[in-house]
């Protein structure tokens, strides 16, 4: 208590002494973030204002319906949105933090848009104002998703900002291409010391359960200098084998898994960060035959890993606002700088393990600026391994590159090329090809094989469209192509397989939620295999365009 009075009270004297010092600028004449932390500036009172959905003072929101969604929405309590806060009165000013500080705050759903501002500056002290609108976060909703031949939906009611404390509570009844069931969450990603995080869920499905409780306090900003962590998990389902689309056999797949880990950084130093992770991990998957199921070629072996890790991560501090990329006419950020870790396990029966190889995995993500205005490029890898099984070392690998390029506006070219292999004695951990993910013109996960190449090209059309102020519009000219090859199981097909299509895009601004609709209709090019349908319509939901 001693040292928090003592901290405060030399925050205020130095406010006091650049006051007596500094001169007193005009207002109206309010400098820049950037020209304040030259200038030494000390920050002073810090307001926050907190908005509803919609802006009644804008005649095109001012009606019956958007005066009525604003009385039934309880606005977010701005204690809520101080906790995102990375300056303090009585700091210097210092422009990266509160960029950092929108980007955190954009990144809660719960928040349709933030303005971070100076609102008076005298004696070389500075007062800002932090103004955030709210979305839509109760979401009584209906959702139905057509991909390679098949339906999937979901009715759910869920509010993700109650009360306005940010908690989230949500009841789903859903149906997938694998199971159908009930779902209960519950989470509140600032608790205790304001960036603690705690995740209930249960779930209850026609072919077994999910339940897994999670209690993180993780690196939240790039200067965060501890972490740590702890959570459960168990379910019990029905894993599918998949040969030319259709699901040909199934199996019964148990797991229980814990894990644990603390972390240190010594903070954002000349632009980068690095993070140092300790922690241990326990998984034990039990496979078996189902009753009245057609069995597989054949069952994982049954295994326990469980034994300490070490983690490293480095992360480069460099973002780039813009827009119309992945979302329609919001702001977005994307990732430019190096993002990458490595982590190395080793299972130890000690630790209860009943196999001992090392598990190693490691990913990194780089963003690439070009001369053309606008034009980026995100590329990222992945590597992960079991080394030194009794049953077979197993490996993955993959990467991927996205293209943006814009033209006349609001048209964009995008592109996108990806690649996975897998290495593993398990037919089991095929990579999976067709419908949901990838080759919109094909049935649902058509080809498997030990390796997978899917290329994207999308003529993008961002407009300005926004019906009823809910919704913003896209559509989109596509083709894909793409193959999956090297199975133990025959493909129908095994040569390139391509589609070509359009689309619309429906994005839903003012719910927390943020979807993305996308209505597809493709037509499959090779059609060797009798069994492939003339077209295919998709109806899905997704974070992005």
């Amino acid at each position: 208590m001693q040292y928090v009075l003592r901290h405060h009270v030399l925050r205020w004297l130095a406010l006091a002494c650049v006051a007596l010092s500094s001169p007193v600028l005009a207002q109206g004449a309010l400098p820049s973030f950037a020209e304040l932390e030259a200038e030494g500036a000390l920050i002073g009172e810090i307001k926050v204002e907190t908005h509803d959905i919609f802006d009644l003072s804008d005649p095109s929101e001012n009606n019956f319906f958007y005066r009525a969604a604003n009385a039934l929405h309880i606005k977010t309590q701005p204690w809520f949105i101080r906790s995102y806060l990375l300056f303090r009165t009585g700091d210097y000013v210092q422009a990266r933090l509160i960029e950092e500080t929108e980007r955190l705050i954009r990144q809660n759903s719960t928040v349709y848009d933030v303005e971070i501002r100076p609102i008076l500056y005298e004696n070389g002290v500075v007062d800002i104002l932090v103004r955030t609108r709210d979305t839509w976060t109760l979401q009584p909703g209906l959702r139905v998703r057509r991909a390679g031949g098949k339906n999937t939906g979901a009715f759910n009611i869920k509010e993700s900002n109650l009360a306005g404390t940010g908690t989230s509570l949500g009841l789903e009844r859903a149906t997938s291409v694998d199971r159908t069931g009930t779902l209960l969450t519950l989470q509140h990603d600032h608790l205790f010391d304001g960036w603690t995080s705690v995740a209930l869920q249960r779930a209850s499905y026609d072919d077994g359960h999910n339940n897994s409780l999670n209690i993180t306090r993780p690196f939240y900003a790039l200067d965060t200098r501890w972490a740590a962590g702890a959570s459960v998990s168990d379910f019990s389902q029905l894993d599918s084998f998949y040969q030319a689309g259709n699901n040909v056999a199934q199996y019964r797949h148990d797991q229980k898994a814990a894990s644990a880990f603390a972390g240190y950084s010594p903070g954002l130093i000349n632009g980068w960060t690095r993070r140092y992770t300790v922690g241990a991990s326990y998984a034990a998957d039990e496979y078996r035959f189902e009753p009245g199921r057609p069995p597989p070629p054949q069952l994982p072996p049954d295994r326990t890993l469980a034994g300490p890790f070490i983690r490293y991560e480095v992360i480069q501090d460099d973002y780039l606002q813009t827009v119309n990329r992945d979302l329609i006419q919001r702001p977005e950020y994307l990732t430019m700088g190096l993002n990458s870790m490595v982590q190395v396990g080793r299972s130890l029966g000690a630790f209860g393990a009943t196999d001992e190889p090392w598990q190693v995995s490691a990913n990194a993500s780089q963003g690439f600026r070009f001369q053309q205005p606008g034009h980026q490029m995100l590329a990222s890898a992945n590597y992960s391994a079991l080394i030194g099984s009794s049953t077979g070392d197993t490996q993955t690998m993959g990467a991927s590159v996205r293209y943006f390029a814009p033209q006349k506006d609001p048209l964009l070219f995008y592109f996108a090329a990806s690649t996975d292999h897998v290495h593993s004695p398990n037919q089991a951990d095929d990579l999976l090809l067709g419908g949901d993910n990838g080759l919109r013109g094909y049935p649902l996960r058509y080809q498997r094989g030990e390796h997978r190449t899917l290329f994207t090209f999308e003529e993008r059309y961002y407009t300005d469209w926004y019906p009823l102020r809910l919704f913003r519009v896209g559509a989109a000219v596509f083709a894909d192509v793409g193959r999956a090859w090297g199975s133990a199981t025959p493909n129908p097909v095994n040569g390139w397989l391509s589609d070509v299509g359009i689309g619309i895009r429906f994005l839903s601004a003012r719910a927390s939620f943020g979807n993305i609709l996308h209505i597809d209709l493709a037509f499959p090019i090779n059609r060797s295999d009798p069994t492939i349908k003339p077209y295919q319509v998709l109806v899905q939901t997704g974070k992005t365009f």
